[in-house]
């Protein structure tokens, strides 16, 4: 009998034990591990809990009690706290000891606490766990004073979750624009002004220097502005939860290191999700994507080929995209691939500050590899098409130069000719 062993009860170990089930043999023992005491939930559900649209068993990600049960997946509730990839074991907080034969880190991602004076004082949440949602809806009430540090993609939807429940609502973000991670300063100015015109004051190139306790806390702004909250939210980011791998052999740089089989460099040990570092075929180096649809996909890739051990990984992840498509108080936004561009491309950028609308288009070559867009609802899928599918625009390339509204059009007319363009550049590259 082969023992898998998942670290991590969010969506990639929950997709990862499932499809376990289907491909390994019957016999084999699945263990799901999870750190909270609820049953394994989609934090990417919690704003439309404090929306109210759902109630807590809305963000449960399998609806079922027995679920796992009947699957003869075992649950296990324990934070790993060691893994010694030689012995093949990892060591519990709750003292319990498990050998394996196959591993997944599906661990996620944590919260970043800035290194604030008062951060952690009462009052001061993150917008994390079930057990933090719980108490901003005690203490989000309308027209409660609430401040939120951080606009960047999560702080965004945290926002919209926030101002939908009628709060006095303040966001402190360092950098010059909100979302600086995904939008130049054209589209991240634009975002700050439709926020600001919705009654959200935003701070951008602002940092909060310390937080005194108290209720209301007083929050002290490096603009020299003192603000006073009933709630502040801290939305600084997140990074991999990875701190417990310290000497397990398992090579780690921003996250969990993987190959196109989602394996680390240890055989038979793999990682799917927010910590895991996966190969990017537009960018040409791996990074941490942290969005639902590419962990699910890590994962199917990382179970199949654990079902097959001890024999050789098969299944291979296509590669991972940089995507990010966020809805602010109704203003859609989207940037995909190398959004800032690359060096030697070339670039074109289109907007109509009256109709809130922005679109930038990055090249290299005839190949666009990176973009992104406001208000231009229209031709998100389009952008996400030719820049994971890196297809050959050929002359499309300058007419998108000179109307980069064109996409649909380029998008078509490249479907249809991409065979005789991909020839084209293999002769050019020979």
């Amino acid at each position: 009998m082969t023992h898998h062993l998942i670290l991590g009860s969010g969506p990639a170990g929950v997709i990862a034990a499932e499809t376990l089930r289907r491909h390994a043999p019957a016999q084999d023992r699945i263990t799901l591990v999870g750190d909270e005491s609820e049953p394994p939930y989609s934090r990417m559900a919690i704003p439309y809990l404090l929306i109210g649209q759902i109630g807590e068993a809305g963000t449960y990600l399998r609806k079922d009690p027995r679920h796992f049960e009947s699957l003869g997946i075992e649950l296990l509730r324990a934070r790993a706290v060691r893994v010694d990839a030689a012995a093949r074991a990892v060591n519990f907080d709750n003292g319990q000891v498990l050998s394996f034969d196959t591993l997944l880190i599906a661990t996620g991602s944590t919260p970043v606490q800035p290194p604030v004076p008062g951060i952690a004082s009462e009052g001061v949440l993150h917008c994390w766990t079930l057990a933090d949602a719980r108490e901003i809806l005690k203490r989000a009430q309308p027209g409660a004073r609430v401040l939120q540090l951080g606009a960047g993609f999560i702080g965004c939807i945290i926002m919209e979750a926030l101002a939908a429940r009628g709060v006095d609502l303040s966001v402190v973000e360092m950098g010059d624009r909100m979302v600086p991670r995904m939008m130049g300063p054209t589209a991240g100015g634009m975002i700050r002004d439709w926020c600001e015109s919705k009654g959200v004051r935003v701070y951008t190139s602002t940092r909060i220097e310390a937080v005194e306790p108290g209720a209301p806390l007083r929050v002290r702004l490096s603009n020299g502005q003192t603000l006073e909250a009933d709630l502040l939210i801290s939305a600084a980011g997140v990074k991999p939860t990875i701190g417990f791998l310290a000497d397990s052999g398992i090579t780690r740089l921003q996250g969990v290191l993987t190959d196109e089989h989602m394996q680390t460099n240890v055989p038979g040990i793999y990682a799917a999700g927010d910590c895991a570092e996966a190969y990017d075929k537009v960018s040409g180096q791996t990074i941490i994507s942290a969005i639902q649809p590419n962990a699910a996909e890590q994962a199917r890739v990382a179970a199949l080929n654990m079902a097959r051990h001890p024999q050789p990984p098969q299944a291979e992840l296509k590669g991972v995209t940089q995507i990010n498509v966020l809805d602010t108080l109704g203003l859609i936004s989207a940037s995909f691939g190398n959004w800032q561009g690359v060096p030697g491309g070339e670039h074109v950028e289109l907007t109509d500050a009256a109709a809130h609308r922005h679109l930038s288009l990055q090249f290299q070559d005839d190949v666009l590899v990176g973009c992104n867009c406001v208000g231009w609802t229209e031709h998100v899928g389009v952008m996400r098409g030719l820049v994971e599918g890196q297809v050959p625009l050929g002359a499309w390339k300058d007419q998108l130069l000179r109307n980069p509204t064109l996409l649909a059009e380029a998008y078509l007319a490249a479907a249809q000719g991409q065979g005789q363009w991909s020839g084209a550049a293999d002769t050019r590259r020979r």
